[in-house]
């Protein structure tokens, strides 16, 4: 699996924000691609041009304190980047990043960081040396899990990608899934678009684009893969059935 130059810069910063002690944990596609490569996992897989992560402390942290505690993570490892706030984060919204070359000025990433969400399973990763907190790869599935369960599906359609993917070299477990979502205050809802869809589902995959110089597998065999993969934990025909018959 290649890691672009991008994305060693990344997990460049991640490791020096880990190192420097500010109470964050990554997700997403970098702790994905970490996951994978962990897991043996050697194909190709999509390319990212963001980082995401979460911010838990005891009180709320302030615009400033956060691009302070940044900006001095960078410096401390000598990486010659300024972080600049360009979103605040509040209700349902994270706070946005910009991360850019100090001679040029040229955003070269941006950073998205949840703030004092539920608190999720987490572990530490290494890629080439590098070592950053992440979340786990059980909270991982649970969350793509919980997001392709909802109508949201057809704008999380980067979450049925990545749990085809993670389908190639994770055993599904239901107990945990389920446990794993409790824990973090989440739930299942439907999967009706996931289920009843498809066409929908397709329009939104071929719309999505793959960053990097990386085949797109095809649709049916991405769908195919992942409705098998989940499907000890999709709600049964006679489930379905009694729901209409009811409402």
């Amino acid at each position: 699996m290649n890691i672009s130059a991008e994305e060693k810069l990344m997990y460049a910063v991640m490791k020096a924000i880990y190192d420097s002690g500010i109470p964050m944990s990554f997700k997403g596609s970098m702790v994905l691609k970490a996951c994978l490569l962990e897991a043996g996992f050697t194909e190709e897989t999509r390319h990212t041009v963001d980082i995401d992560a979460n911010w838990y402390s005891d009180t709320a942290p302030s615009a400033e304190q956060m691009v302070s505690s940044l900006q001095k993570a960078l410096r401390n490892c000598g990486i010659d980047l300024n972080v600049s706030l360009y979103r605040m984060y509040g209700e349902g919204r994270s706070a946005g990043f910009e991360l850019s070359d100090t001679d040029t000025g040229d955003v070269l990433f941006t950073m998205d960081v949840d703030v004092n969400r539920p608190a999720s399973k987490t572990k530490i990763y290494e890629v080439n040396g590098i070592h950053f907190c992440g979340v786990a790869p059980s909270q991982m599935i649970a969350d793509k899990i919980s997001a392709i369960s909802t109508d949201k599906v057809f704008r999380r359609i980067k979450d049925v990608v990545d749990l085809y993917y993670i389908s190639k070299v994770f055993a599904f477990n239901k107990a945990e899934v389920l446990e794993t979502l409790k824990a973090s205050g989440r739930s299942l809802d439907s999967f009706n678009g996931f289920l009843h869809r498809s066409e929908d589902l397709q329009h939104s995959y071929e719309k999505f684009r793959f960053s990097g110089d990386v085949d797109k597998p095809p649709f049916d065999e991405v769908y195919r893969s992942v409705k098998a993969y989940v499907k000890d934990i999709l709600p049964k025909e006679k489930d379905r059935e009694f729901e209409g018959n009811i409402s």
